[in-house]
């Protein structure tokens, strides 16, 4: 089987499942529209900002 996708250097071969209120998921979306960015980036943008406010500490 051959790979799909373009190839990267940041390999993203973890899966992880949330539930979500209707309310966050609201939230995810509209997020996702204004930046014009996939509903997972928002989720690793928001991360990345957790992760620099810990470093903070």
């Amino acid at each position: 089987m051959s790979a799909k996708g373009r190839p990267t250097n940041d390999k993203k071969d973890k899966r992880f499942e949330i539930r979500l209120s209707s309310k966050t998921y609201d939230t995810l979306t509209e997020c996702s529209e204004k930046l014009n960015i996939s509903k997972a980036e928002v989720i690793h943008k928001g991360i990345d900002l957790v992760k620099s406010e810990m470093n903070k500490k």
